[in-house]
């Protein structure tokens, strides 16, 4: 890897014998700064992403590529997670973006000897499916809003990082923030807060006249 490597969330990740997912999110410790997890999401089982460990990464150039194999790949720790609750149960103190509530379609009951169905005290669950995150770590999404000191800019499209330390040294716009078609690379001690919105101590004006970053591939 060169002096700055960019991770591209939606770019493709290869294992050493192939092709494995695509990049989803990241998650980073918010303390140091640094990349500890890719979550790669196979292309044909949506909502079942793996955790992969920074340093499974052997190279970020034209395309994310994994010191694994796919089946090691298959074995890694899992970056959803789904359990089965009764309705009543509340929010469980998750954040909206990371539960999904997936369809319920309710199972009669049928009594002995009757020809009805009998849905009394039918057992009515829902599946909550939500993010797998390390405990103090955070992660950034595609998507995700940044936010200047006077105001929003954009939305997050990637992240650079130091490939020597796996630190993260910038934040990348989308190309629909306010200048168009200027690559907008954000410097990360210019960042306040990680998380929902990503909170810049800058201004826009200052965003805007921010030098141009170096990184081993553009898109």
């Amino acid at each position: 890897m060169s002096e700055h490597t960019e991770f591209i969330i939606g770019s493709d990740v290869a294992c050493s014998d192939g092709v494995c997912g695509d990049l989803r999110r990241v998650v980073i410790d918010p303390v140091a700064r640094a990349i500890t997890h890719l979550v790669v999401e196979p292309r044909h089982r949506r909502d079942s992403g793996h955790l992969v460990p920074i340093d499974l990464v052997a190279s970020a150039a034209t395309e994310i590529q994994l010191r694994c194999t796919k089946s090691e790949f298959d074995a890694l720790e899992a970056a959803e997670e789904t359990q089965f609750m009764p309705r009543d149960s509340g929010g469980l103190g998750y954040e909206q973006q990371h539960v999904y509530t997936l369809p319920y379609y309710g199972l009669g009951v049928r009594g002995i000897g009757l020809n009805k169905v009998d849905t009394r005290g039918t057992f009515d669950p829902h599946a909550v499916t939500y993010d797998h995150v390390p405990v103090g770590e955070v992660e950034v999404r595609r998507g995700d809003h940044v936010d200047a000191a006077d105001g929003a800019i954009g939305r997050v499209q990637g992240l650079v990082i130091d490939p020597s330390n796996h630190h993260v040294t910038h934040i990348l716009l989308d190309d629909g923030h306010l200048w168009g078609e200027k690559r907008i690379a954000i410097p990360i001690n210019a960042v306040t807060r990680v998380g929902e919105i990503i909170r810049l101590d800058l201004t826009k004006d200052e965003v805007r006249d921010l030098p141009p970053v170096e990184v081993d591939h553009a898109e």
